[in-house]
């Protein structure tokens, strides 16, 4: 399965590769960012699995362990860069030794973001040991939209200079999406969505723009796949133990409503021999044709599973509808 990433024209497979969790601990802004520590030597053998099962599209950022994913993934493409396409993201000042990030002054909606976005990407095209990045995102997503539109400018430059291929903003704001992306440049804008929430109005506005709407968050941090119960707790080190902004972990355990509507909807899910998770894929596929999620990973086994879901393809539209009957929508 491929899609377009909407007017940029590049062509990338339907499920994408998300890299937050490859970059091991981190901090923002003080507080526990990442996903706990990783094993290197698997991240590598799980992108070069990626790459042979058809999964060609890459989602890390600057962010992502302040640095540690893009440096983990850049190497791994070493030799098969062409054969990959690499979406990163920018927007903060990074301390590399001491795995922290921070904005660039008092708060990140204020940030000075335009007069770093040219350091940003050198950072980021060294850490990745390469010429170019195909899809860059601006990662603050509070950023008010002046200085948002001021980077937008800086954007529609270094693509016509070739050190970027398309560019977007990670927001799940639809005015700030509808001023944003303008530009020729930008192809691509990035957005929460998965079977249980994400805005549709966004999604709309994505598909008249003509822009590819990159999926985050399309497993649930890990709660639609099935494995995780009300049971499971997080360790201290894993951002879902205090996270705050995302509906679907509550008090750093799974939101027992979204356990209860998944349940509901387990039987279309895994039809056909679908995983919980190829079935939560196959959802967002069906959603529209503008999509492409970027479920993270960890492991070998989280990969195919992952790439695995292409070939089952999305829901039908009959099952798509039973859905929205069953959950009241």
């Amino acid at each position: 399965m491929k899609r377009t990433l909407g007017r940029s024209g590049i062509e990338v497979s339907a499920v994408g590769m998300g890299c937050w969790a490859i970059g091991g601990p981190w901090t923002m802004m003080g507080a526990q960012a990442g996903w706990g520590v990783v094993d290197d030597a698997e991240s590598t053998r799980a992108i070069h699995a990626a790459l042979e099962l058809g999964a060609n599209f890459f989602d890390t950022a600057a962010n992502y362990g302040a640095g540690h994913s893009e440096r983990v993934l850049g190497a791994a493409l070493k030799g098969r860069r062409d054969g990959a396409v690499i979406a990163t993201k920018f927007g903060y000042e990074l301390d590399e030794s001491a795995r922290a990030v921070n904005p660039y002054g008092a708060t990140e909606e204020a940030s000075d973001v335009a007069g770093h976005v040219r350091e940003n990407l050198e950072g980021s095209l060294r850490r990745l040991g390469t010429d170019h990045v195909d899809v860059y995102l601006l990662h603050v997503w509070g950023l008010t939209l002046d200085r948002a539109l001021a980077v937008g400018e800086i954007l529609e430059s270094i693509v016509a200079e070739g050190k970027i291929r398309t560019y977007g903003w990670s927001t799940d704001r639809p005015d700030a999406i509808e001023a944003f992306s303008t530009g020729p440049g930008c192809g691509v804008v990035e957005q929460e969505l998965n079977v249980l929430t994400g805005s549709a109005d966004l999604l709309a506005l994505a598909e008249r723009m003509n822009l590819a709407s990159m999926n985050r968050a399309p497993l649930g941090m890990g709660v639609l796949t099935g494995k995780i119960t009300p049971e499971t707790r997080f360790r201290d080190d894993d951002v879902r133990q205090k996270v705050e902004w995302f509906a679907g972990i509550k008090g750093g355990r799974a939101n027992q409503d979204w356990l209860d509507s998944l349940a509901s909807i387990r039987e279309i899910l895994t039809s056909n021999g679908r995983t919980l998770a190829q079935g939560a894929l196959a959802w967002i596929w069906g959603r529209s044709p503008a999509t492409v999620p970027l479920p993270g990973f960890r492991t070998v086994a989280q990969v195919q599973e992952n790439a695995k879901a292409m070939e089952f393809g999305p829901l039908t539209p009959a099952q798509m509808a039973e859905i929205d009957r069953i959950l009241g929508r």
